[in-house]
């Protein structure tokens, strides 16, 4: 499928969404919650990857556009439908869709799907949600929408948060389908959805600069029950003065075989995260747990997984020896001031070890430059570069992408 956003057409694609995007902003209306607005999310990416497995290099040039409408109707209620559509300007790449499987992957395939469609009512202390949806719970280490790919993940769930009092939120979600970022083409279809019997309870408690949530996601897949899995954890974040100085990210949890499983597991979580912040620039030393002994591992499906173990998702699911990932963060802005405070760039090192036996399965660097260029517009250069020791192959991602986001009322 040629869209006509080729190699050499990449500047010129930029440069028009460049000018809608100047458009919009002068038409844009001021009011927070007209009755009726249109929302729009447009990315432009090209993704290159250099697998040591493949005697091939991918190249992925894809333009994705969600386009909503979102409805406020009045007594706290409220309504939105959208579609999503990718297209691609090249196969030179395997989309999980497109059979090109002499090419390494890029999980970005072309096609349309219904994204969200759902109905809400909000009130004073209770809210309520039905339809397919975006779910992300805290961090999106359990439960997330992956929105780094194209199409991006969503549920067909029931959601409900309570807030008993002003520092409390209790919150319910039910799943009954997961709509996968594979998209609605791909040639496996449990790539494409599955049917779920999913509870998620989640209780959150702020105090200052401090939150402590518990969890409990009890989750079963009604397609794949070697994942149905329940999970109870507590995570504590907190900072010690609301600008620089020590910050912390603290979690535990622990997780069994569930529902319709077959198997019989229980493995530990947890997550260190002490981080510093000085001078505008944030420091941060890490060590994620996932557990695992020889024949299952903790798993996350749910989750962002990119946000984790490394871009380059080399762990997108955990080996079945676990995962120990140390890793050290930087990032900043190049300046306090004017436009290069708001040049965000990041700067990580993964190193990956097993939990159960000695393996070293290798080391990842990550850098990623981000930087504005109009109200609405963004540009993002990302790379991800593993080297392999005992676990998969040399790998090397790089990324150019510009997004445009945007809302018009009606």
């Amino acid at each position: 499928m040629n869209t006509g956003c080729h190699r050499r057409s990449l500047a010129a694609c930029g440069l028009a969404m460049l000018g809608l995007t100047a458009v919009a902003h002068a038409q844009s209306s001021t009011d927070p919650s007209p009755p009726l607005q249109v929302e729009w999310n447009a990315r432009l990416r090209q993704e290159q990857v250099d697998d040591n497995a493949y005697q091939r290099d991918a190249e992925a040039i894809t333009l994705r556009l969600r386009l909503g409408l979102r409805a406020n109707l009045g007594d706290g209620w409220s309504a939105f439908v959208e579609g999503a559509g990718v297209a691609a300007a090249n196969d030179h790449y395997n989309s999980g869709a497109n059979g090109q499987t002499q090419y390494p992957t890029v999980n970005d395939p072309h096609g349309t799907e219904l994204n969200q469609a759902w109905l809400a009512w909000q009130g004073s202390n209770f809210a309520a949600k039905a339809g397919r949806q975006e779910i992300m719970l805290d961090n999106q280490r359990w439960i997330g929408n992956s929105g780094w790919r194209q199409f991006e993940q969503t549920f067909d769930a029931v959601d409900l948060q309570w807030k008993p009092a002003a520092d409390w939120t209790l919150r319910y979600d039910w799943l009954d389908k997961v709509n996968r970022v594979a998209g609605p083409d791909a040639i496996n279809p449990l790539a494409r959805e599955r049917l779920l019997n999913t509870h998620l309870l989640n209780a959150a408690w702020a105090y200052g600069g401090q939150q402590v949530t518990g969890y409990a996601y009890l989750h079963k897949d009604k397609d794949v029950p070697t994942a149905s899995t329940e999970t109870y954890g507590v995570r504590w974040v907190g900072a010690l003065a609301r600008e620089g100085g020590f910050s912390w990210a603290l979690e535990g949890a622990r997780q069994y075989d569930y529902a319709n499983n077959p198997q019989n597991f229980a493995h530990s979580y947890w997550l260190l995260e002490p981080a510093w912040t000085q001078w505008g620039v944030t420091g941060k030393l890490g060590w994620e747990h996932l557990g695992g002994d020889g024949h299952t591992a903790l798993q996350t499906p749910l989750a962002t997984l990119h946000a984790f173990n490394g871009w380059n998702d080399q762990f997108l699911g955990t080996p079945v020896n676990g995962l120990n990932d140390y890793y050290a963060t930087v990032n900043g802005n190049f300046g306090k001031s004017g436009w290069a405070s708001k040049l965000g760039w990041i700067v990580s090192y993964h190193d990956y070890q097993a939990d159960h036996g000695s393996a070293h399965y290798g080391n990842e660097w990550d850098a990623s430059l981000a930087f504005p260029l109009v109200t609405g517009l963004s540009g993002l250069v990302k790379v991800a570069s593993y080297h392999a020791d005992q676990f998969s192959h040399d790998d090397t991602k790089l990324w150019l992408q510009l997004e445009w986001r945007g809302k018009q009322a009606l």
